[in-house]
Order: structure tokens, then C-alpha cells, then sequence
């Protein structure tokens, strides 16, 4: 094989990705990422409107918006399908969506668990196979990328969120955990049909609400940060088109932290 410049490993024309929560606040700066790297986008929302609104907002051309409920299992190989007829293909996916509630340890129930779980690691799941199914069926290779969290790798400082109306919920740490492991176990079957499957854990990405919202609490996370401050969502366009791309051939089981260093200590 030829020696590859670095702009061509990362360059994704002619490939189709699809971003599922596309027009959230991570979702948003991941698809824009993606687009100006070159590939055409498949950006979901639970409002086909404003997932069709989002994608024509993209650089490039050619970005399609769809309709997409991810816990709602039985629609998810129609979902592809569409995709495929619209698109021509797909090569990437970008598992982000998220379904869940926002419970205290106090009063989570085992509904709010239910639907966290069946959203972000069941869904995630069959998303996944659906996709990675077409790309067996091309004889292509292709990536996965799993959006986990921090909190799928260490508890939350119970004092960061006393005295705000603010919870760290039990069922978003234990689905994030459970996802990073997922991605592991499918790099280590995957790897035989050519795809790579990964996972990016964002630290402290607090939307611009939150930030208008509760200050003082914003504050509060960024005195735990090296980097003393909170996470851009801009700052997740470089990682996320790194592992859609050739950049990230050897690459695989893998969990990415974006953290600003909170991990590292």
C-alpha cells in the first residue's frame, strides 16, 4: 500500500456517515466536523424537519436529515435502508443520541433505567449491526464510533453538584460504563469484517443552558479540570474524523477521553 499523506488519511470524500442526535449540542459540532472533512452526513433527530433544517446548514453538499427515534428498535433497519436508497451507502456511524432522564440516586426507578439502557446501549447496539450488516454485504470496511462519557469511566465529586439543582444520574454512569465495554467486545468480533469500533468519552461539555443557567456550578466543574476550564464542542470535530478516517486504520477497542485532563488524577 502507498504512503499516505496526512490530508489524505483524513480526508472523507466519498464517504457517508451517519450522526444520530445530530442537531444537540455535541451532535451539531461532530456532523460539522465530519462534513468539512469531506464526507456527506446522515444526521438524525426525533424531528425529521429539524434534522432535514440541520443538514442542509452543513458545509459541502449533498447531506440528507432523517427521522429517528434510536430506542425505537424496530425501526432501525428501515432507517438504514432509507439511508442506503438516499445516500448510496454508508461507512460511518457516530452513535450519539441520547434518550434518557436526569433522576438523583434518591429517585431514579427502574423506568428511567429501562430507557436510558434501551436508548443508548441496546439501541446503540442494533444501530450498529444494521450498519455494520450493509457493510458486509459491500465486502467494505468501515468504523463505529460509540459517544460514552467520563462517567463511564469514574464516579462524579458528590460536593460538584450540592447546593444546584443539578444531578449526576445514576442510569447515565451506568449506561455510559456499559457502553464502553459493549465497544470493546464489538472491535473484537468486528475486526474480521474490516470494521473498527470505537469510543469517545467527553468530559465537561455543559450545553450553553447550563452555562447561562448555573454559573456558579460551571465554575465549580472547571476547579476539578487541569485545564481549569469547560470543554467546547468544536474541540470533538478532530477525534471524531480521526476515527471515521484511514487516520485511525490501527485503531480499534478503544475509548477516547476529551476531558481536559479531569481523568488524569
Amino acid at each position: 500500500m502507498a504512503e499516505q499523506t496526512v490530508s489524505e488519511l483524513l480526508d472523507l470524500s466519498g464517504k457517508v456517515a451517519i450522526v444520530t442526535g445530530a442537531a444537540g449540542w455535541l451532535g451539531a459540532a461532530m456532523s460539522r466536523g465530519l462534513a468539512e472533512a469531506g464526507a456527506t452526513v446522515a444526521v438524525t433527530s426525533r424531528d425529521g424537519a429539524r434534522a432535514e433544517a440541520f443538514a442542509a446548514t452543513l458545509p459541502g453538499g449533498g447531506h440528507a436529515g432523517f427521522g429517528l427515534a434510536q430506542d425505537e428498535s424496530e425501526a432501525l433497519p428501515a432507517f438504514v435502508e432509507a439511508v442506503v436508497a438516499r445516500l448510496g451507502q454508508v461507512d460511518v456511524l457516530v452513535n450519539n443520541a441520547y434518550g434518557g432522564t436526569a433522576p438523583s440516586i434518591d429517585t431514579a426507578s427502574a423506568a428511567d433505567f429501562n430507557r436510558a439502557y434501551h436508548t443508548g446501549v441496546t439501541g446503540y447496539f442494533l444501530l450498529a449491526r444494521e450498519v455494520v450488516r450493509h457493510l458486509r454485504g459491500r465486502g467494505a470496511g468501515g468504523s463505529i464510533i460509540n459517544i460514552a462519557s467520563m462517567y463511564g469511566v469514574v464516579a462524579s465529586y458528590p460536593e460538584a453538584y450540592t447546593g444546584f439543582d443539578m444531578n449526576s444520574p445514576p442510569n447515565y454512569h451506568g449506561l455510559k460504563g456499559g457502553l464502553i465495554h459493549l465497544t470493546r467486545h464489538l472491535a473484537a468480533y468486528w475486526a474480521q469484517d474490516g470494521v473498527r469500533v470505537n469510543a469517545i468519552s467527553p468530559g465537561p461539555f455543559p450545553s450553553q443552558n447550563v452555562r447561562e443557567a448555573e454559573p456558579a456550578f460551571v465554575e465549580r466543574l472547571a476547579e476539578r479540570v487541569p485545564m481549569k476550564r469547560m470543554g467546547e464542542p468544536e474541540e470533538l470535530k478532530g477525534i471524531v474524523v480521526l476515527l471515521a478516517s484511514e487516520g485511525s486504520s490501527y485503531i480499534t477497542g478503544q475509548n477516547i477521553l476529551v476531558d481536559g485532563g479531569w481523568t488524569a488524577w
